[in-house]
């Protein structure tokens, strides 16, 4: 797993930001953590929420992304504008629309916990609470969320066997002809399920009630990023509903169907959609199927409840 030299994971670490990413007290109004929009039921997605609520229920502007596997990722964020885990972390304690904290009154609440100082002091030698190392903590327990014990993971492994169905459906991911997946979902030898890129995948315009969301374009400011997004993985996604950037899709029946025949041509969509011309790549009921029953294959149950990644107060009172 790629590890920032700056920032190695670290036992104590892993266990301080394990701690911080289920207070609530990190958010200005001390209703909401880390952990409330992204929750581990839901492979640490929002859930069944198109949007989440952040400072005084006001929505999001975008669907909560899973978050596993995130080390390997050079860019966070739906449009990319984080570099590091580190400033993945920053960005929502910090903005005005989510959990609309300040630095000096984060660290004084923590500061004041009879037992924050002490895991400080064993995750960085002192108990000195300040911005960086609190950011660093809760990077160290996200490098920490790893998913590679689906079926999937199984099967390619030797161990067991796909169903004929879902066979079919890997294949069909696979084929270039057919569901043609593979140029930004890998499943072969690159077990992310995602090539980490971006990509406008020949979405109609942005839901009715909000404003079209530029995507990657609001972040480089480029013409020819516009509409794209992260390309997200395909781990996971029978916990991580509903679908796209925008929550659009509330299940995976509605995603397949897009695809197979609601993918809208134009100049800005990715020149991989090798379909797009003809409003997708046209499945029939059947490979939709087995393609649905290999996705499911993905999904990571023991990481949905590994006890490693859930709120260490057993109270509840964390969350």
């Amino acid at each position: 797993m790629p590890v920032d030299p700056e920032n190695p994971v670290t036992v104590q670490g892993v266990a301080l930001g394990r701690r911080l990413f289920y207070d609530k007290r990190l958010s200005a109004d001390g209703d909401l953590a880390c952990a409330s929009c992204h929750r581990q039921a839901q492979a640490f997605s929002d859930g069944t929420n198109a949007f989440s609520k952040g400072r005084s229920g006001e929505a999001t502007r975008r669907n909560a992304p899973p978050l596993f596997n995130l080390a390997w990722y050079p860019r966070l964020f739906l449009d990319g504008r984080a570099g590091s885990l580190e400033e993945l972390v920053s960005i929502p304690l910090l903005d005005r629309h989510e959990m609309a904290m300040d630095w000096p009154e984060l660290c004084a609440r923590i500061a004041a916990d009879e037992d924050y100082p002490a895991d400080y002091t064993a995750a960085f030698g002192d108990g000195r609470v300040d911005s960086a190392r609190t950011v660093q903590a809760i990077a160290q327990f996200l490098r920490t969320l790893l998913s590679y014990r689906s079926k999937y993971d199984r099967a390619i492994a030797g161990k067991v066997r796909f169903t004929p169905q879902e066979a079919m459906g890997y294949e069909l991911v696979n084929d270039q002809t057919k569901g043609d997946c593979l140029h930004c979902h890998t499943t072969d030898a690159n077990a992310l399920g995602t090539t980490l890129g971006f990509s406008n995948n020949g979405l109609p315009g942005g839901l009715e009630s909000r404003s079209v969301d530029p995507g990657r374009a609001g972040v480089t400011g480029r013409a020819s990023d516009v509409g794209k997004f992260k390309i997200p993985s395909l781990r996971n996604l029978a916990f991580t509903a509903p679908y796209m950037h925008d929550g659009r899709f509330a299940n995976l029946q509605e995603v397949l169907d897009f695809y197979s025949t609601g993918v809208r041509a134009g100049p800005a969509v990715d020149a991989r959609m090798e379909f797009a011309h003809q409003g997708g790549v046209q499945l029939s009921q059947d490979e939709k199927a087995s393609i649905l029953a290999f996705l499911l294959t993905l999904s990571d149950t023991a990481f949905i409840h590994d006890p490693a990644f859930s709120n260490p107060d057993t109270t509840g009172e964390g969350q």
